[in-house]
């Protein structure tokens, strides 16, 4: 789940943006986002709302609010995609050539099938160094699909290489990677996938029949089932309904129904593709990223 944290003094914004970078280096799983007006954080659950509320006011005396918390979807690779930028080509204002393929996969992988010479040694020393800055561009990509979600498993191979001594930096590969890779990306195409959790009620024995519309209502899957006094049921539910269970457990169970639930796996989004707004200089618009890269107004070349 992710929210908007909201300082209830407006000037307190810059304060409240360096207090949440720190509490996100000492967790890296608050994962913090900086959108064009708002601040949002990932989360564990409603509880750690209170957490970050309490911490906030306490240690750095920020008093805040917080949006109604959204899910965080993925985004998965649904078909092969390549494209290349050939340094001193129409449009390419670096002096790079980087040309990437992407392939569907149940984890992240990166790869070369380069020639060495096609590296410049000079820059990177080493073909592993060359590989990991390679990888590290690749993955901070990706941590914005198509649809501004997380891209998780994916198989990218590095499939051309470049450079013209001794101008080419490694910023060259640095700046041209998100545009080689989004247009790879684009033409394999992702799909969006929601969060499923596993969960275990128990609830009172006479609630059973409630309990269970509910579940159907919520879109839950029953997996197992034990009755006794106590009604017990095992099952997967999305993530985006857990919510809307816990809000209504204490009604139909009298107060007596206990609820755990644990991330189980993804899957694809029925419907309309769900989208969230970039935090990057937006790849995808090729104009608006060189133009923020390169600082200059008059840019040209093909659109993505």
């Amino acid at each position: 789940m992710e929210t908007v944290v909201v300082a209830r003094d407006p000037r307190d914004r810059p304060r409240l943006h360096a207090a949440l970078a720190q509490l996100a280096e000492q967790d890296p799983l608050i994962d913090l986002r900086v959108l064009p007006s708002a601040l949002s954080v990932s989360l564990y659950g409603e509880v750690q709302k209170e957490v970050i509320e309490a911490t906030l006011a306490e240690e750095y005396g920020i008093p805040v609010s917080f949006q109604e918390s959204t899910t965080v979807y993925v985004e998965r690779v649904t078909g092969t995609g390549e494209a290349v930028e050939l340094l001193g080509e129409p449009g390419n204002p670096f002096l790079a050539t980087v040309g990437l393929r992407v392939e569907p996969a149940t984890t992240f992988s990166f790869a070369l099938d380069v020639p060495v010479e096609s590296m410049p040694m000079y820059v990177y020393n080493r073909t592993t160094d060359f590989s990991a800055a390679m990888e590290g561009y690749v993955r901070d990509t990706l941590s914005q699909g198509l649809r501004g979600w997380a891209v998780t498993g994916a198989k990218v191979t590095m499939t051309a290489s470049g450079y013209q001594p001794p101008g080419s930096t490694a910023a060259d590969f640095r700046k041209l990677t998100p545009l080689v890779l989004m247009r790879a990306l684009r033409d394999a195409g992702t799909r969006v996938c929601e969060p499923v959790h596993r969960f275990h009620l128990e609830i009172p024995a006479g609630a059973t029949s409630a309990a269970l519309a509910l579940l159907a209502k919520l879109g839950a899957v029953p997996l197992s089932q034990q009755a006794g006094r106590f009604f017990e049921v095992t099952g997967t539910i999305p993530a985006v309904r857990v919510r809307d269970l816990e809000r209504r457990l204490p009604g139909i169970s009298h107060g007596e129904g206990v609820l755990t639930y644990a991330f189980d796996h993804h899957r694809p989004v029925h419907g309309a593709q769900p989208s969230r707004p970039r935090t990057d200089h937006n790849p995808l618009d090729r104009k608006e990223y060189l133009l923020w890269v390169s600082r200059r107004v008059a840019v040209s070349g093909p659109a993505l």
